[in-house]
């Protein structure tokens, strides 16, 4: 992870360099470069998106976007995972979706990666929290737990059998362990 320290850049400045990769987000100054995803992450990330798409897209409940930048209160980041309510999805007048995400994800997921900072990914989904998202989860995959955040209620962390919060509204049922078994691929 790469941070660079710019007290003089300010977030719209920010908002006009080029893109990076891997990506960089705009946190409290600092422009910090995301991790380049490994294979564990990159199978969950695609299991979870796969999995919520395909219970929500048809009926128009939310969409699970993959590394999508979010910019609102004073932060440009991007979520492992961010699923927005599709009434809270903005459309241009063809019917496709704005590019540029002004609001919080309604449900962030982050996969923790070996040389992230867990308190710093932590901020962001608290960020999210305080600014509108309903749900977040920190999904590590080195321990097999998942933190659950919510609005106004104590983190709760989640192993094995247990079952996992989803965003109401929409239709499904995880646990840990299942999970963690996507990791699972013979």
């Amino acid at each position: 992870m790469t941070v660079t320290k710019s007290l003089s850049l300010t977030l719209e400045q920010f908002l006009k360099l080029p893109e990076t990769k891997p990506p960089s987000e705009y946190i409290n100054g600092e422009i910090i470069q995301k991790p380049m995803p490994k294979t564990r992450h990159s199978r969950l990330q695609g299991k979870i998106i796969n999995t919520v798409n395909k219970v929500t897209e048809a009926n128009k409940i939310a969409y699970a976007f993959p590394e999508l930048r979010c910019t609102f209160a004073g932060r440009s980041i991007i979520p492992d995972i961010a699923i927005i309510r599709w009434e809270n999805i903005a459309f241009d007048d063809n019917g496709e979706v704005v590019d540029d995400v002004v609001i919080a994800p309604d449900w962030t997921i982050e996969i923790l990666s070996p040389e992230q900072s867990s308190n710093r990914v932590t901020g962001n989904i608290l960020h999210c929290i305080k600014y509108g998202c309903q749900l977040g989860w920190l999904i590590d995959p080195d321990d097999r737990s998942i933190l659950i955040f919510q609005p106004q209620k104590e983190p709760e962390l989640k192993y094995g059998k247990d079952d996992l919060i989803i965003l109401p509204g929409i239709e499904l049922n995880l646990t840990v362990e299942e999970v963690f078994g996507w990791l699972k691929m013979s």
